[in-house]
């Protein structure tokens, strides 16, 4: 009895011993993502962290290891509600968490300024919507972005109103963000480059209503399109106010304008054909399957379509993730050089670096809406 009764806490004891191994075992890895998630852009950036929390969760269940470790990982969640002062504050606080790693922002005026906290703490950040060149041009060796920059989607929209749209005089509008106004310049060089006159340049802000002013003025120079530089939440109520005005000219945007909340936004404003717009990224035909298939997910998880750029954000994720196992280690020095010459198949397509951060070959998808959908023009590069 003696034997049996000194038997038991010994077994005890190796059980707890055998569990606590097990748990030590379990690495947890947190990744920060930020996005507007209140403010006018708040839809998108909901969105794209829809798509942080579908690439988390799918990690997680699979019982993803890294380094011969079990991985558990979290999702830390931060608002920067499209403002550049809050998302350096922001950034702070990841950095200040010990974070493994960054997702976002989702703005370039918002990337650009949090990406030199991320730098100075040697904290890898990954952009799945920022497209402003200079946010791959500071020589950080920690930004990386997954879509193409404005130097390409402006470009191939200004080349696309000249030679697709037949547009000779062309009205530019920006809102003054980094983003929007880096659009909007580098459309203005395409489209002069192939032969179009800028007949108007007007300027607004990223939290206007009312457009009369700008708009009654354009409407004098009687221009054959518009370009927008800026997000769907301004660019609706534009719409709106240009057909109240009795302009007729075709409108063009970015990647802010190509979402599917557009039509809602822009209500009877919006007219079958009148709108072309560009996503800074796209999918061959090839790769259209997974894709689809992202986006039945989507809807089944969170009842709603992806609005624009959720996929994007699963696939810096998933592609962060990679270079993390591939490193073994999910300590960014450490993962870092393996991140810089990552090659990840992702549902938006392949994914690989150049020196600068930028995707290599990156597609862009053009757009325009027939009633109320956006609908497919052309992927091209």
């Amino acid at each position: 009895m003696q034997i049996k009764t000194k038997m038991i806490p010994l077994v005890g004891a190796i059980a707890l011993a055998l569990a606590g191994s097990a748990f030590a075992q379990e690495q947890v890895v947190t990744i920060g993502h930020v996005g507007p998630l209140t403010g006018p852009n708040a839809h998108i950036g909901k969105d794209n962290e829809n798509g942080a929390k579908m690439a988390i969760d799918e990690l997680n269940a699979k019982g993803t290891m890294i380094g011969g470790k079990k991985v558990k990982f979290v999702l830390d969640g931060e608002d920067d509600a499209s403002d550049p002062k809050l998302a350096t504050t922001v950034a702070q606080k990841l950095v200040d968490a010990h974070v493994n790693g960054v997702i976002g922002h989702m703005n370039s005026g918002t990337t650009i300024p949090a990406s030199k906290i991320y730098f100075d703490a040697g904290i890898a950040q990954i952009s799945p919507s920022a497209t402003n060149p200079k946010y791959t041009q500071q020589g950080f060796n920690t930004a990386f972005r997954v879509v193409a920059n404005d130097g390409q989607l402006g470009g191939t929209l200004g080349r696309y109103a000249v030679d697709k749209l037949h547009a000779k005089n062309i009205a530019v509008i920006d809102d003054r963000t980094a983003y929007g106004q880096g659009v909007a310049d580098e459309f203005s060089k395409g489209a002069k480059k192939d032969g179009a006159n800028i007949v108007a340049t007007q300027f607004t802000n990223d939290k206007a209503t009312d457009f009369n002013a700008i708009l009654t003025s354009i409407k004098a120079k009687n221009p054959d399109l518009i370009f927008f530089g800026g997000m769907d939440a301004v660019g609706g109520p534009m719409l709106r106010q240009m057909k109240q005005l009795g302009i007729k000219a075709k409108f063009m945007g970015g990647d802010g304008l190509c979402t599917t909340e557009l039509a809602k936004l822009a209500g009877a404003g919006l007219e079958d054909d009148q709108v072309v717009c560009a996503e800074a990224g796209g999918v061959p035909d090839a790769g259209k399957k997974a894709l689809e298939e992202f986006k039945v997910a989507y809807q089944k998880k969170f009842n709603q379509e992806v609005v624009i750029y959720a996929p994007y954000v699963y696939d810096a994720l998933m592609t962060m993730v990679q270079a993390m196992q591939e490193a073994k280690s999910a300590d960014p020095k450490k993962y870092l050089p393996f991140l810089a010459k990552i090659r990840h198949k992702g549902v938006t397509g392949n994914i690989a670096f150049d020196a600068k951060g930028d995707i290599k070959d990156g597609s862009l998808t053009l757009y325009t809406y027939k009633g109320g959908l956006r609908t497919l023009l052309a992927v091209t590069k």
